[in-house]
């Protein structure tokens, strides 16, 4: 059943033609308005991975809830399917439950809050946000367990429910959420962070309506939808072709010993429309790392991709959905049924992005992009000090961001729109750490003509007694090269022990016991190369190799010989020569191995592991059920 829209004023909106100086105004108060909300958030929460790296998502949407301004979240198509209440003036609405709002979040960290706003009794517009919080219960501190197989043990679950009602806060549903966490004063700042981002957003909402009139926000809204739908319209015909290709990819494992996990999309287009169709994805995982794909979410990946790839002066918002139609199969990884575990979705989300590069790349070669966008890694340490105090961290990791056509692609950067990293100086002023490293990894990035970014290593020595827990991927597959392009370095984790005893750390793990004087050495991907290595210029090798982002050695790779720091000119072109003679054409894809069984069977000799045994797949009944 819907939800009800409460409503006083039973006047209908009037579609209006705007002028084009209005439209521009009230669209650059809206995009104004949207990084105000940032700004408000900011400056307001305390966990430091809504704080300082921003893993917060705003959006102000038209009264139907299609968002018009946002960064990365379409969340209320989700919302309104799933919620049968209703809607009145003054409500506020909060969910963190995957699987009541269809896939708008997608694991329980994440704490959306949506507020519609009225005028005159009319719903004009909504403005939502959300926000991940370092702690929401479960059986593990991060609330991310990666043995969980039901989404139970993951922490407190919120379905779609009234936090305002009526403009007036429920304070005993407050408590309740904050009562189930281990940080109830991170949680209760970021909340009230979050409230306050949403209230400024109600403001100039109201302001352009007071400025305009109604009739006309309203309208320009419409516009702004449809100016979107336009140009998506004629990239999509640009650049996805009418026969279909497919692309596949891989999870490594699922921290249990199984893996990899396929992932496997074809696409094509029916005249103005685009078709994704995933199947062929493997079933969903016993294990944490299933990611619930809304097809609104997904629309919207396709969009902030493509968008910032082809056009970033174009106005990112839900205009377009009605020109891509997905089809995600019941029960595969990206579709699980309830009660399948979701909280360690990170790794398949990024792998979306990396999934979409290599579709959209076979009918546009010279647009595609490399792999390197491929996970978020994340780590967590937690514990009492020797003050009895709590303590306990949430950060998220950066690895290389891939070669692109316009160029090398940036060394140990945020992999999400608008991330930053923690700063060493707030670690290390708020929790029991001492960064005694932070570089990015020699040789790492995938060489091309473009190269791929570097990823980078921090190395964290712990202070007190506690326990630390790590989510990554990419430590068996690589991130691909393409057009030409090696693949970029995998990721590794090692832990030195203050007796100097060192062991490698698997790249999922939860409650590894840390004493102080314990150094962990964090080391992420590197991106694939773009373009072949040998068209790229000696003198920016030689440059490279000056700046240690590659190294002699990794050179010889691009065919450039470099002696004690100088370019030896003629013995380039002659490794060059011999280079291209035995490789003969270059490849659209490289992704460092011929299959996965042969992958497989280099694991233990090149990662220190042993490979993932693929897993028995049941029905998607018997999985839920499990």
């Amino acid at each position: 059943m819907p939800a009800t829209i409460i409503e006083s004023n039973e006047t209908p909106f009037n579609r209006i033609n705007v002028d084009p100086i209005t439209l521009d105004i009230v669209e650059n108060a809206l995009r104004n308005a949207r990084n105000e909300m940032d700004a408000v958030l900011f400056r307001t929460a305390m966990s430091p991975g809504i704080r300082e790296q921003h893993d917060a998502f705003p959006l102000i949407a038209n009264q139907e809830g299609k968002m018009v301004v946002g960064q990365f979240g379409s969340f209320l198509h989700g919302f309104m399917q799933g919620y049968d209440g209703e809607i009145e003036d003054g409500d506020v609405f909060i969910t963190n439950d995957p699987y009541s709002c269809n896939g708008a979040v997608s694991h329980l960290n994440d704490w959306l809050l949506m507020m519609p706003i009225f005028h005159d009794g009319r719903l004009v517009s909504w403005a939502a946000m959300f926000g991940h919080m370092t702690d929401v219960g479960g059986k593990v501190p991060g609330s991310l367990p990666t043995d969980a197989k039901m989404i139970y043990e993951e922490g407190i679950i919120v379905p779609p429910t009234k936090i305002y009602r009526g403009g007036q806060l429920m304070d005993e549903l407050l408590n309740i959420l904050l009562h189930n966490t281990r940080m109830p004063e991170w949680n209760k700042s970021d909340f009230y962070a979050i409230i306050a981002a949403l209230r400024l957003a109600e403001r100039r909402v109201r302001e352009n309506i007071v400025r305009f009139g109604v009739d006309t926000y309203i309208s320009a809204m419409q516009d702004m939808l449809d100016r979107n739908k336009l140009a998506m319209g004629a990239i999509i015909k640009m650049i996805i072709p009418e026969q279909k290709s497919y692309f596949e990819d891989w999870i490594d494992d699922d921290g249990m010993g199984n893996g990899p996990y396929k992932i496997a999309c074809s696409l094509w287009r029916d005249g103005d429309i685009a078709h994704f169709d995933f199947t062929g994805s493997d079933p969903q995982s016993f294990s944490s790392i299933n990611f619930l794909l809304n097809e609104e979410m997904f629309k919207m990946f396709f969009g902030a991709f493509t968008i910032n790839l082809f056009d970033p002066q174009i106005l990112f918002n839900d205009g377009f959905y009605e020109l891509v139609d997905v089809h995600i199969p019941e029960g595969c990884i990206l579709k699980p049924k309830k009660p399948a575990a979701l909280s360690c979705r990170t790794h398949m989300l990024g792998r979306i992005f990396d999934l979409m590069g290599g579709l959209l790349g076979q009918g546009a070669p010279d647009a595609l992009n490399a792999a390197g966008f491929s996970d978020s890694p994340h780590f967590m340490y937690s514990g009492f000090d020797r003050n009895g105090e709590w303590y306990q961290l949430f950060q998220i990791g950066f690895g290389g961001i891939p070669g692109r056509p316009a160029g090398d692609g940036p060394d140990g950067h945020s992999l999400w729109p608008a991330f930053t990293n923690v700063p060493n100086e707030f670690l290390e002023a708020y929790f029991p750490l001492r960064i005694r490293e932070y570089a990015t990894i020699t040789d790492s990035g995938g060489a091309g003509l473009h190269r791929g970014g570097n990823g980078i290593t921090i190395a964290y020595e712990m202070l007190e007694s506690g326990e630390i827990s790590i989510h990554d991927d990419r430590w068996l597959t690589y991130p691909w090269g393409v057009n030409g392009g090696e693949p970029g370095m995998r990721s590794t984790k090692r832990l030195v022990r203050t007796d100097g005893s060192e062991e490698n750390i698997a790249s999922k793990c939860d409650r590894i016991a840390v004493n102080p004087g314990d150094i962990l050495y964090f080391n992420t991907w590197g991106g694939g190369g773009w373009g072949d290595p040998l068209q790229r210029p000696a003198e920016l090798v030689a440059t490279d190799v000056a700046r240690r982002l590659v190294s002699e050695h990794g050179a010889r790779r691009y065919g450039v010989v470099i002696h004690n720091g100088q370019l030896a000119e003629a013995a380039t072109e002659q490794l060059r020569r011999e280079m291209a003679a035995q490789r003969g054409s270059t490849q659209l894809f490289d992704r460092g191995f011929s299959s996965i069984d042969e992958l497989k069977q280099r694991c233990k000799q090149e990662t220190g592991f042993d490979a993932p045994v693929t897993p028995v797949f049941r029905s998607s009944q018997e999985t839920a059920n499990s």
